[in-house]
């Protein structure tokens, strides 16, 4: 029996499109959370660790502290640049940006009863500095995700999560309540700051976190307090398929309706596996990778909607897998390694973000989003840099083959049904509704750019494509009203709407 809701289905908006396309993106690492080997200039002779406590505290002690505060407020303000802005917008493609920041990052307050406390005084700015690059990286059409990288306790005992070698996030109720607080502030400041995509509410936890999915509900609760429209992204704790699972179940629970995006991170130079194979063995892997999705996607009515971006990726291996093949071959396997992670990433993730955009030592290597974009060794969706003249027309002949489409879609599924089950009676109409509004969305969310409906500075090229697919295929069936037994219908009609617009324009 049907208990259909009134439908609060509208066109989707800009913000939608930022948060909800496919993310060709770029960490911004080492800005907001330093890390000694991308920013050797910003650690003093004297500091006595590769973290940014030891960096700030060392600075602190040796040009006190108004300077060591210009300095960071400088290294903020100018990570950057207007023309690299444009070189990313232009040439690189890149429609999103993942933002480290720490705790620190929220201001002195957010600091006392940490080792931060003696140095807060260099944090005061930094919230504005965050909203600024925010409000800049709009300016050019691209999102920002905020990435809680350095959180209390730790999350990991890396140096970019961590100044004790630890991670005393876990299993400490002190530092757990204070990281819910502060995600619960930020998604308060974030829901003020257009351009904002999400937030991450660790980075990279340890394997096996103690509490880890109980602190993510209790934060996921606190952020609804502010805003429920707010995506939320989750480490797997480097275990992809028990992270997948349980987005899945607890999305049926009636929880939060926070959308929940799963980070996973894919490097290939760090385990033993990895230094003993040759570059063109993990070359062969790449196909395989994120199979974890398989059985896991491609229906909310079946449970079966799990969410995945490649959050931290690079073209780097170890300097043993190098070893394995001639120095003159390098070249040819770096550009091998980079397309064809490019091109795994844009079928099975709803986005990627290469590790990193900017160090000391630019253009980075085969660390280098810059360096590697420039060689076209990682390569962007052909649909970013189609001119706005030819999103245009392939939109208009989308729309004159609109009708014929839907009806041959249709048909295929009522014959497909009726063969299946027979005797059964289907309300066909709910897969025309579903069909139209899926064709539609996937039409505004292509054209949006060339209406500049992201701004004038990316008007001239582009279009996007709905990368999120599962989390928007939720979205909008909630927002469609359909609860009842045939709510896989109108799904069903949707998702092949989407894919009917998609394959008329060409993506």
């Amino acid at each position: 029996m049907s208990t259909n809701q009134a439908s609060t289905i509208s066109a989707p908006t800009a913000t939608d499109v930022l948060r909800y396309r496919y993310h060709w993106g770029t960490n911004l690492g080492s800005i907001f959370v330093l890390e000694k080997w991308l920013s050797g200039s910003m650690f003093p002779a004297n500091s006595t660790g590769n973290h940014e406590l030891a960096a700030v505290t060392a600075s602190v002690q040796e040009i006190g502290l108004e300077a060591a505060k210009a300095k960071w407020e400088a290294h903020w303000k100018e990570a950057v640049s207007e023309d690299e802005f444009d070189w990313l917008v232009k040439e690189a493609r890149c429609t999103s940006i993942r933002l480290p920041i720490g705790f620190f990052t929220l201001g002195e307050e957010w600091c006392k009863g940490t080792k931060f406390e003696s140095v807060a005084g260099v944090y005061t700015n930094a919230w504005t500095a965050v909203k600024e690059f925010v409000e800049r990286a709009r300016g050019r059409g691209i999102g920002v995700l905020l990435d809680f990288h350095f959180v209390y306790g730790g999350a990991n005992g890396d140096a970019h999560g961590s100044a004790t070698g630890r991670a005393d996030l876990w299993g400490n109720a002190t530092n757990l309540e204070r990281m819910k607080e502060a995600l619960g502030w930020i998604a308060k400041e974030a829901k003020d700051m257009d351009g904002v995509i999400g937030l991450q509410l660790v980075n990279e936890a340890v394997r096996n976190a103690e509490g880890m999915y109980q602190f993510y509900e209790d934060v996921i609760t606190e952020i609804a307090r502010w805003d429920e429209t707010l995506p939320i992204y989750i480490s797997n704790a480097w275990d992809l398929s028990t992270a997948l699972d349980w987005t899945i179940e607890r999305r049926a629970l009636g929880v939060p309706k926070n959308p929940v995006v799963v980070d996973t991170h894919r490097y290939y130079t760090f385990s033993d596996e990895d230094r003993s194979q040759s570059p063109q063995q993990i070359i062969g892997r790449i196909g395989s990778e994120l199979e974890e999705l398989d059985g896991r996607e491609g229906s909310v009515a079946d449970k079966k909607d799990a969410q995945l971006i490649v959050g931290e990726w690079s073209c780097v291996l170890d300097t043993k897998t190098w070893a394995r093949v001639t120095p003159e071959e390098r070249v040819g396997l770096v550009t091998q390694f980079g397309r064809v992670q490019s091109q795994r990433w844009q079928q099975r993730a709803g986005g990627s973000f290469f590790w990193t955009f900017k160090m000391d030592w630019m253009d980075g290597g085969e660390w280098g989003f810059a360096e590697q974009s420039k060689k076209h060794n990682i390569v962007p969706p052909e649909y970013l840099a189609l001119p706005a003249q030819e999103v245009r027309d392939r939109i208009s002949a989308a729309e004159a083959n609109r009708g014929a489409l839907a009806q041959t879609a249709r048909q295929s599924h009522e014959e497909y049904w009726n063969r299946t089950a027979p005797g059964n009676s289907f309300d066909y109409q709910l897969y025309s509704d579903g069909w139209n509004i899926g064709f539609s969305d996937a039409q505004t969310f292509f054209g949006m750019r060339s209406q500049a409906g992201l701004g004038a500075s990316v008007a001239a090229e582009g279009g996007d494509k709905i990368g999120l697919l599962e989390i928007w295929v939720e979205k909008r069936l909630f927002e469609s009203g359909q609860t009842g037994d045939s709510v896989w219908i109108w799904e069903q009609g949707f998702r092949a709407g989407i894919g009917g617009s998609n394959q008329l324009v060409g993506m």
